[in-house]
Formats: structure tokens, C-alpha cells, sequence
């Protein structure tokens, strides 16, 4: 007998939280590791005088590291499937 739709909600908004919170995790580990390159660049510009130059590379070296997190995500969801 199949459940009415009230019964089920719980077990799918615990399916939905548990989705959610696992991407959110994801983003904040990209925004977080971006944020840090891009100010370690900032930082090393001040301190050396190379203006433009270590902010860039941050900038670089935070988007090949978020695409390879993206990456991985994407593997691990095919790999569900």
C-alpha cells in the first residue's frame, strides 16, 4: 500500500537537507580556497613590490584548483550512478 504524501515528506526533505549541505560544503571549499590564493598573491605583492604580477598568479593558481575540485565532484557523481 502506498504511502499518502504527508508520510513520506520527512524521509524526502532529510534526502533534500543532506544534498544540499553536501554542496554547500563544496562551494565553501572552492570560494575558500580561491579567497586564499587570490590574497596570498595580494599579500606577496605588497611585501615585494611585484604589483600586479603574485595577484594574478593567485588568481591562476585558485582556478585550476577549484576546477579540479569540480572535477572530483563531478567524477564522485557519476560514480553514484
Amino acid at each position: 500500500m502506498a504511502m499518502p504524501d504527508e508520510e513520506r515528506f520527512p524521509e524526502k526533505f532529510g534526502r533534500s537537507v543532506r544534498a544540499v549541505s553536501d554542496y554547500m560544503g563544496i562551494g565553501l571549499q572552492i570560494a575558500a580556497s580561491f579567497a586564499f590564493f587570490v590574497f596570498l598573491g595580494y599579500w606577496a605583492d605588497t611585501q615585494l613590490g611585484t604589483s600586479p604580477l603574485l595577484l594574478l598568479a593567485g588568481v591562476v593558481v585558485g582556478m585550476v584548483g577549484m576546477a579540479l575540485v569540480l572535477m572530483k565532484v563531478v567524477r564522485t557523481a557519476n560514480a553514484k550512478k
